[in-house]
């Protein structure tokens, strides 16, 4: 059985852009992964089987699309452990899909090349390309054309999951920035996304980027600071970050403090199984930055977060 953990993402920074001949907006966008993870396994099977996940479609259309490409029947079984929340903006899916891509052209006696693997991803997401490599990645086209970044990575960020609310569908959020002519000066955007991440050394520097063009949250002023403009493109790091530490009892249960998964390696493998989603702790395999103020050094180590513990009604 291969096994991986399938780490969430973040988007630091969303500049987007006017609409594309094929239908997409073009985008400049500088993603991030972080120590929250779901957990994928593989092994060989009969037939195709994906359990875990009931809502799983991306998984099954990973395997399906690697058999079609392999010239192989999709004979695999696949298991997910879900603990990234769902339509929230983290990635949980694409990175499930290409945790698995990863994992079954493993078990194939001619492995897919990193470049075809590239491919497949592309065609199931945008985001899925991105979870086949390592280090914080600037993404632009619809996202898939992948740069790697230095940034700084020594940093904690806040993750706000309300209750009763759900993210917009993706159609009506682009909806409503076309509507709104959100496109306007996207070329100057871009530029200015491209020179902040130049000039980013430390974390603090990162408050600099552009703001996510397609969220906005009014929960931001609830962590005391309005510096946290829009969750999904936290601004975390230095008295930043420890301001977002002190202000956890005003979050509710579903809140959490997250490290940076900065140069988790795609052929990392672990046998630690994360406890349930009922339970308070989940361990994942990342690896932090090896000091204080480093963009580029780290040492890979066994990363966890915990659930932050109800508040009183009077902090929520």
């Amino acid at each position: 059985m291969n096994r991986a953990p399938a780490t969430a993402k973040l988007n630091l920074a969303l500049v987007v852009g006017p609409l594309r001949e094929d239908g997409r907006h073009e985008v400049a966008t500088v993603l991030q992964r972080i120590d929250l993870a779901d957990r994928v396994s593989i092994e060989h099977a009969a037939e195709l089987r994906v359990e875990g996940f009931a809502e799983d479609t991306l998984v099954r259309a990973a395997l399906e699309r690697l058999a079609e490409a392999a010239s192989t029947e999709p004979r695999w079984h696949a298991r997910i452990w879900k603990h990234v929340p769902v339509a929230a903006g983290l990635g949980g899916g694409s990175s499930d899909a290409a945790t698995a891509l990863r994992l079954a052209n493993e078990t194939l006696a001619e492995r897919l090349s990193p470049e075809r693997l590239h491919g497949l991803a592309a065609e199931l997401g945008a985001d899925v390309p991105f979870f086949l490599t390592s280090g914080p990645q600037l993404g632009t086209g619809t996202g898939t054309e992948l740069e790697p970044l230095e940034l700084p990575q020594d940093y904690w960020v806040v993750l706000l999951l309300p209750h009763d609310q759900r993210k917009a569908s993706t159609a009506d959020v682009y909806a409503a920035f076309d509507g709104r002519d959100g496109a306007a000066g996207f070329e100057e955007r871009h530029m200015r996304l491209r020179e902040t991440l130049a000039e980013a050394k430390r974390p603090r520097d990162l408050a600099a980027l552009p703001p996510n063009d397609l969220a906005a949250s009014p929960h931001a002023e609830r962590l005391g600071t309005g510096r946290l403009r829009a969750l999904p493109a936290p601004r975390a790091g230095g008295r930043r970050a420890a301001r977002a530490r002190g202000s956890r009892a005003h979050l509710d249960h579903r809140s959490h403090l997250v490290r940076l998964s900065t140069k988790w390696a795609p052929t990392n493998r672990s046998s630690i199984e994360p406890r349930s989603s009922t339970g308070r702790r989940v361990s994942a395999v990342g690896c932090s930055t090896a000091g204080s103020g480093s963009r580029s050094g780290s040492r890979c180590s066994r990363a966890s977060w915990s659930r932050s513990p109800r508040t009183s009604p009077a902090g929520r």
